[in-house]
């Protein structure tokens, strides 16, 4: 009787230990796929191109996008009803949330990994938050609808005003925050970005034709116009879509930027930040991402031509593969060192996965109009 009982507690300890074994997923190969219309997020294995879980009870997911803590358990959803929901990647659950405002546009998550801060359009401004907790920590009105939030090296939170042209840097390194307002960005930025070594904040403007950039290493940052009148007075098409401009990508030494109402990607000088060239697109581009070693640039397109993706060459300019996945291509993301692209099919309900070498399919997930794709490598870059 002993031998038994002894047998059946070795076979019981190695049985659980297998499922427990079994269970463990290492965070650094996991990301999310957010459903747009259904307010759930797909929790994903990069390596196993699998679903791990559906986690519902987001709300509104209709523009939504995702930050990681600095351990990479924790992704912070941005919703577009307010909401900011604090997802656990280890336990498939939601950990907390909090309904902080009426219209939300993105967030970021600070250097250190200790607060997050959403951007408002309703009733505007930034307000910041204590990432283990969600609770309140600093609020900036700002009396306008707020772009652009990044987080800088030092504390910062970058961002801008729709209907006043403003940028402000809120510092939050301190016992209490302090910010610095910069007037005469231009009219009407709609989105912007900041570069991965944490130099330069890129705003693109809407309402004229150019963009403007701060230089973050400055003691006194001061506007700097960037590509100022790159339509050159020709009517600009209609615009589908915004470009987003945190796909803007930097492939080695230029950066490729998405114009606006235009069926062209343009090139700049990363480090004078001049016109190097432009390339001839399918479609008006919302989304240029590098693969990570900078050499090809993915481009997809806003409505009616969405349906396609462009790998473009950055050394050269030149088109060298086109794909169409199939209709409304949203969002690419890349694995850490580039091997391979997931793309969000939202029309198909599906994540097409290729590799990035050959340009052949791999793999395919289902997903419930699938938008936004990311990966927990973001918790350690700049800006994502």
């Amino acid at each position: 009787m002993m031998r038994l009982l002894s047998a059946l507690v070795i076979y019981l300890t190695l049985t659980l230990g297998a499922i427990a074994q079994l269970a463990v997923h290492a965070t650094g190969d996991l990301g999310v796929v957010i459903e747009r219309t259904t307010g759930s997020v797909l929790i994903v294995d990069q390596s196993d191109m699998d679903v791990l879980a559906r986690v519902e009870g987001f709300g509104d997911l209709s523009h939504a996008s995702a930050v990681f803590s600095p351990d990479e358990r924790y992704a912070f959803i941005f919703g577009r009803d307010g909401g900011l929901t604090k997802l656990d990647l280890v336990t498939q659950t939601i950990a907390g949330r909090v309904m902080q405002a009426g219209n939300s546009i993105g967030g970021a998550i600070s250097d250190d990994g200790l607060l997050v801060a959403v951007s408002n359009y309703e009733p505007g401004g930034v307000r910041v938050f204590d990432a283990e907790t969600l609770d309140l920590v600093a609020d900036f009105p700002t009396g306008s609808k707020t772009i652009g939030l990044v987080d800088a090296p030092g504390g910062r939170f970058v961002f801008s005003m729709w209907d006043s042209g403003e940028t402000w840097i809120a510092d939050m390194s301190g016992a209490a925050p302090e910010v610095t307002k910069i007037t005469g960005m231009g009219v009407n930025p709609y989105d912007a970005l900041i570069t991965g070594d944490g130099r330069r904040y890129i705003v693109g403007l809407f309402g004229e034709d150019g963009l403007s950039t701060l230089d973050l290493w400055s003691e006194t940052p001061t506007v700097q116009r960037v590509l100022p009148g790159y339509g050159h007075g020709e009517e600009p098409l209609p615009v589908y879509k915004m470009p987003h401009l945190e796909g803007w990508a930097l492939a080695g030494d230029r950066f490729a930027l998405p114009a606006v109402g235009r069926h062209e990607v343009l090139w700049l000088d990363a480090q004078r930040l001049t016109e190097l060239g432009r390339t001839k697109t399918h479609g008006q581009p919302v989304f240029a991402v590098a693969r990570p070693d900078g050499r090809h640039v993915w481009v997809n397109y806003a409505h009616p031509n969405n349906d396609t993706i462009e790998v473009i060459e950055a050394a050269s300019g030149e088109i060298l593969h086109t794909l169409k996945p199939g209709p409304a291509v949203l969002h690419m993301e890349f694995s850490a060192r580039g091997h391979r692209v997931w793309v969000s099919v939202r029309d198909a309900n599906r994540i097409d996965i290729y590799d990035t070498h050959t340009f052949e399919k791999i793999g395919e997930i289902p997903a419930q109009t699938p938008s936004g794709i990311f990966f927990t490598a973001r918790a350690h870059r700049i800006g994502l």
